[in-house]
């Protein structure tokens, strides 16, 4: 089929004598080296005119972008994405869910026997969906076609069964829930009428806060908003497959991700209660920004669904070349990504009495490679020692220069220095007034123990890891493996110093009950609760795994560690492994079967010797 792409610009022109200006125009409209395109001709009706190379790139990058995403909405081999999808929801009898069984697994094998030799990157991509551009270029469009109908069915199959147990259990839990009367506190309404700005922080754990090589800080500037805000220092994401994608949806709707595919890419089209929904009930405007491709993780889709609304990305910024210093990893650089950001969001604030935002960086992404533009940060470790003379020499040991942890840690410190720059440029256009800004880490990095182990147990005299009898040794095990993964968060104000700690377990599903809290509305459907409640904290995982700040309770060995002295029973273990379904079990009915949409009219009364077996853990 044809498909004609018709990109415009508003570049000013300028007269040219330059013969070598149309071979100019064609050289810098042939780079699509990146893409799955060729060109076989192209005209060019330009006499005497001057155009700048910028503009000529960005037209390039438009078109490309809006051909994909035309190719990837129209193509088909056969089948109609969405007629095929409402026609699978009729199947309520047994022989047709089996028909639908069969059409399932059959591409799913015919995708199977294409895909053996894929590496271990390749199959995530295909699992999760979230860059459905890479797949279309890597691989063909057949192939994505095919991984599409498999992705797309899964959804819908998974509709087909347990619709009636899990409205039962949707009904009874919330009928509990909403029976209980809001909790008032000390911040209750405190930042009431406030702007919001939230800084989605890619990768940043929270063992970087503080932490120092050669008595340098990593995050000087992390350390700074730490030190200033409140600052929440045992703060868990609780994500699935979905990574990122699953951080902005459990944070968003306190909800937990999905138990199979992801939400932005599977489950787009429920009925999600969020922030940006919540806020712009209060009379906000909301937005989000990211210098990705819009289509990443679904975003364009997923993002209009939960309320924002306008979404900034790629296409609302100026992308360079790869080669240039403002690429640093998958694409922008967050300092050039911060500078052009403050245009907009001096716009928006002129525009609008009160906003509510989220920024989503994206230079400290895996995998840690792009070191020769983050700047100059020593990994080495600088030590003394005696010699045989008795005499104090100072050398130097390679400790994490050349490894996974040392680039993360140079990667950060970049990220940490575009931070700096960001804040720098807010206070000196007047952006923090009236502002509350919250950072968050999105999820861990994915470092190995191995990696930890040498950050914490390295011996430069011996370049090599410390005997585990000596004093000093950390021990790596798993639990404390997966209790470092652990991300900042942090609520911040120029206007008001807070200097405060709070020391208390929570999960990403704890922000939307606590920014009700604190913002004065009344949120619904949040699985989770505000932090500054007398509610224990507990943060469950969708692995089933559970963590209070008296226990880390590991659900597939069924064994846990305790933090406190007090012997804990055996009912505390056992509620909390029944919270832990039954939060898990919640969730998972209202994303698979869209129940807020369906049932949240039909709530009966609440099973009070239910309730109370839950929630007295």
């Amino acid at each position: 089929d044809n498909i004609e792409i018709v990109e415009t610009s508003d570049m000013s022109l300028e007269e040219s004598n330059n013969p070598t200006m149309k071979e100019r125009i064609k050289e810098q409209i042939s780079k699509i080296n990146n893409t799955c395109f060729v060109f076989d001709k192209i005209e060019n009706e330009i006499d005497n005119v001057f155009l700048p190379i910028k503009e000529i790139n960005e037209l390039r990058r438009k078109a490309i972008a809006s051909l994909e995403e035309a190719i990837l909405s129209s193509y088909s081999l056969g089948y109609n994405k969405t007629k095929f999808k409402s026609k699978v929801e009729e199947y309520s009898n047994e022989a047709s869910k089996k028909k639908v069984r069969y059409i399932f697994v059959a591409a799913l094998v015919f995708l199977l026997f294409t895909l053996t030799n894929f590496t271990k990157s390749d199959a995530s991509r295909f699992q999760k969906q979230w860059n459905r551009e890479y797949i279309v270029n890597k691989y063909g469009m057949y192939i994505y076609t095919a991984n599409d109908l498999v992705q797309s069915l899964q959804p819908k199959l998974n509709t087909l069964y347990g619709y009636d147990d899990a409205a039962l259990e949707f009904k009874e839990f919330y009928a509990c829930e909403f029976q209980e009367q809001p909790s008032t506190n000390e911040y209750t309404n405190k930042f009431q009428g406030k702007n919001v700005l939230f800084i989605h922080m890619e990768s940043i754990q929270n063992f970087l806060v503080d932490l120092k090589i050669n008595g340098k800080e990593v995050t000087p500037n992390l350390n700074k908003i730490v030190d200033e805000g409140i600052y929440f220092n045992k703060f868990y994401p609780q994500i699935s497959v979905g990574t990122s994608s699953d951080t902005e949806f459990t944070l968003l709707t306190g909800l937990m991700p999905s138990s199979s595919g992801t939400v932005f890419v599977n489950y787009f089209d429920r009925e999600y209660p969020s922030l940006p929904k919540y806020f712009n009930d209060l009379g906000y405007y909301t937005f989000s920004t990211h210098a990705n491709n819009k289509t990443y993780w679904n975003r364009n889709i997923m993002h209009e669904n939960l309320g924002y609304n306008d979404f900034y990305a790629m296409d609302t910024y100026d992308i360079p070349e790869e080669d240039d210093e403002d690429f640093v990893g998958l694409g922008l650089s967050d300092k050039s990504f911060f500078k052009q950001f403050i245009p907009k969001l001096k716009k928006i604030k002129e525009e609008n009495s009160l906003y509510y935002g989220t920024v989503i960086t994206l230079s400290n992404h895996s995998p840690f490679n792009d070191i020769a533009k983050y700047g100059e940060f020593d990994v080495t470790m600088k030590y003394k020692y005696k010699n045989k003379k008795g005499e104090t020499i100072t050398d130097n040991a390679p400790y994490l220069e050349g490894t996974s942890m040392g680039n993360y840690i140079k990667s950060s410190h970049y990220a940490d220095e575009a931070l700096g720059e960001l804040f720098k440029m807010l206070k000196e256009e007047n952006l923090l007034e009236n502002t509350v800004v919250i950072l968050y880490g999105d999820h861990e990095a994915r470092l190995s123990k191995k990696q930890f182990d040498l950050l914490y147990n390295y011996d430069p005299k011996t370049n090599s890891i410390k005997d585990e009898d000596e004093e000093d040794y950390v021990s790596m095990d798993n639990y404390y493996y997966d209790l470092l993964k652990n991300t900042p968060f942090i609520i911040w104000s120029a206007e008001e110093e807070y200097n405060m700690v709070v020391d208390k377990t929570m999960g990403m599903y704890d922000v939307l009950p606590t920014m009700a809290n604190l913002f004065g509305f009344t949120e619904s459907y949040a699985l989770g609760h505000d932090v500054f409640s007398k509610e224990e904290g507990i943060v469950v995982f969708p692995s089933g795994n559970v963590l209070t700040d008296k226990v880390y309770y590991n659900n597939l060995n069924e064994e846990y560690i305790s933090f406190t002295e007090d012997p804990l029973s055996e009912d505390y273990i056992s509620n909390l492994r029944d919270y832990a379904d039954m939060i898990l079990e919640v969730s998972n009915g209202i994303i698979v079967h869209d129940l807020i949409k369906n049932e949240k009219n039909n709530l009966g009364e609440c099973n009070n010797e239910k309730k109370t077996k839950v929630k007295s853990r």
